[in-house]
């Protein structure tokens, strides 16, 4: 009979491990742990641990750790389908009917993960033949020693298009087993199929059972496409329900049972290594953010896991990301902490430039989910006008409101508002008004125009704003999306037009916090900041210019594509600007002076002009 990972879930959470351990062993509560004397061998004073919250049993005095399935196997002598038939009866489940299909199913899974275990080996001895020298200097590099390459199982996939392939064709496998499991590629237009991992170290990929179902590879050769590469969906593996390095992270939470130590997601294999070489239980997803499968199996282990990120800015988005995707999953005891680094610094750096003790104290400080989220929502605009204070407080209030936990949505939504109030506080009541502070009162400024340079700021904010700096501008609030490969330009060069650069820093910085605003809640949040007319002006400007990315029938692909050239040609009028600025005056440069002038007058009547559009669509 075979059991789902569903179906063993749901018997976990049915049944206490204190419970059903304690029949066999005296436990004493110590703590939030129960203790008592080893099943596994003689021991004077108790060194056997039983977690609840976490689901397991930890034997010191030999090393066993496990769930209480395998508590039975131990123990009893039971296998694992009559513990579970055990364990069922006791919480009441009805046992799933004998699927021949599924049956039929697992027989094939188990005849792939034999595949799995022979890859690993011979990845493993390739590791330390002739071909792996430069993965060997590369994990030398990185501070790995060879006496953790196994228990890693870290191995080499040589650069030979089927040298895996005839290995274990040789051992009996057929190469359509082979695709199906993901070691091998079938290519599209027909022909044999061949190794999927060529020239990468290779880190084996464990499900929660410690069974290998993929492997994630390193590409040895920098001029690589894809730096990493991972297996696809096979039937043994699903990448939004598996964590590397889950199994040893739990055997390492078994042996830290008494410092409750909570579990921590990182970012890439090696992070994981270097955490778990420091004795810290690490985990990371598989190249993408958390899915909601792997935070579910995250609160299994810990209550409060700890998602590490660097802390610069594109650590904390993507720390913000895991926030919007978690936050209405949160409950009464199942939430997150958050390790931000230093940036450009990541845990392998860490561990290798300063050691274990200096490891376990950056990942020792953590800020909770709320002050991360306050921050998130703080760090969107600046906060200089009650307006833009308004808008910071509704979405406070809107965040909380995301919570399905109504009691935890309620207790975020004072705790949020109760952060606002610190950093806004009330100010004193003013004086009453007295004769003699002038007709205006309370000393407020003339209106704007009163002045002369308030004229002339009022004169330079309604000029007229070129078309095609503004057509850039409106396909930027129509499809956000497109600037995200231009986010550095926009930030240094706007788009081409000074009268346009406050709208293009906001835009940039709603990019970086991690929002994933449309195209109409941007709309509506560049209004509330105060962008309103500035956005009207640019939507008439653009109107002019002919660009055929704003027009409605564009199909979305080839709009981005036209607005990214655009943009580009847009751009290179700055970066001449900045190369003549240099050539001037330099001795013998005249002609590269005139050659660079020549290109930046043509752009710019063609910007002009808007016939920028033909030749960018030529680009």
């Amino acid at each position: 009979m075979r059991f789902d990972e569903r179906f063993i879930d749901e018997l976990k959470a049915r049944l206490r491990p204190s419970d059903v351990i304690g029949r066999t062993v005296k436990l004493k509560r110590q703590g939030r742990e129960y203790v008592g004397l080893s099943p596994f061998s003689k021991e004077k004073s108790p060194s056997f641990f039983v977690n609840d919250d976490k689901g397991f049993f930890h034997d010191f005095s030999s090393g066993k750790h496990g769930d209480i399935i395998s508590f039975l196997q131990e123990t009893e002598r039971l296998s694992f389908v009559e513990a579970v038939q055990r364990l069922a009866g006791e919480a009441g489940m009805q046992l799933p009917a004998e699927d021949p299909k599924e049956a039929e199913r697992e027989q094939k899974r188990a005849g792939l993960s034999d595949w799995m275990d022979l890859a690993q080996k011979w990845f493993a001895a390739n590791l330390r033949r002739t071909p792996g020298k430069a993965a060997r200097e590369y994990l030398d590099k990185r501070g790995l020693p060879e006496d953790q390459w196994e228990r890693f199982g870290l191995g080499y996939a040589p650069n030979d298009r089927e040298g895996l392939k005839q290995a274990l064709v040789q051992r009996g496998a057929k190469p359509a087993e082979l695709v199906e499991a993901g070691l091998l590629i079938s290519p599209e237009s027909g022909g044999q199929p061949y190794d999927r991992f060529r020239d990468r170290l290779m880190f084996p990929i464990l499900d929660a059972r410690g069974r290998i179902v993929s492997f994630g590879g390193r590409a040895m050769n920098p001029d690589d496409r894809a730096k990493y590469l991972n297996g696809p969906e096979s039937p043994l593996f699903h990448k939004g329900a598996t964590l590397y390095g889950l199994p040893e992270a739990r055997r390492i939470l078994g042996a830290e049972s008494k410092n409750d130590q909570a579990i921590i997601v990182v970012e890439g294999y090696m992070d994981v290594i270097a955490c778990q070489r420091a004795g810290l239980p690490a985990v990371a997803p598989m190249g993408t953010a958390l899915t909601e499968e792997q935070m579910e199996r995250l609160w299994r282990v810990s209550h409060e896991p700890i998602l590490c990120f660097d802390g610069d800015a594109a650590g904390l988005r993507a720390a913000y990301r895991a926030i919007e995707r978690s936050l209405p999953l949160l409950k009464p005891g199942r939430s997150f902490r958050f390790a931000l680094l230093g940036a450009g610094q990541d845990p392998d750096d860490i561990l290798r430039d300063k050691g274990a003790p200096a490891l376990r104290q950056a990942l020792a400080e953590t800020h909770g989910f709320a002050e991360v989220l306050f921050r998130r929502e703080q760090d969107l605009e600046p906060l200089d006008t009650p307006e833009r204070k308004a808008g910071f407080k509704a979405r406070l209030r809107n965040t909380a409101s995301a919570i399905q936990d109504k009691d935890l949505a309620e207790q975020y939504r004072r705790d949020l508002f109760d952060r606002f109030d610190a950093l806004f506080p009330r100010s004193p009541q003013r004086a009453p008004w007295t004769p003699g502070q002038g007709k205006r009162g309370f000393g407020l400024p003339p209106k704007l125009g009163q002045t002369a340079e308030g004229a002339q700021a009022m004169q330079s904010l309604f000029r007229a704003i070129e078309p095609v700096p503004a057509a850039l501008a409106h396909g930027a609030i129509d499809d956000p999306e497109r600037m995200d490969d231009h986010l550095e330009e926009i930030a240094a060069h706007g788009f081409g037009d000074k009268g346009l650069d406050g709208l293009a820093q906001e835009l940039v910085r709603l990019r970086l916090s991690g929002h994933s605003l449309d195209s109409a809640a941007l709309r509506r949040h560049l209004a509330q900041s105060g962008h309103d007319a500035l956005v009207r002006e640019v939507e008439k400007a653009a109107a002019k210019s002919g660009a055929p990315f704003l027009a409605a029938n564009a199909p979305l692909a080839e709009a981005r594509v036209r607005w990214s050239q655009a943009f580009d040609a847009s751009t290179r009028v700055a970066a001449l600007e900045d190369a003549l600025a240099h050539a001037r005056d330099v001795p013998g440069q005249d002609e590269a002076f005139r050659r660079l002038k020549a290109e930046r007058d043509a752009l710019r009547r063609a910007i002009k002009a808007g016939t920028i559009w033909e030749d960018s669509a030529g680009t």
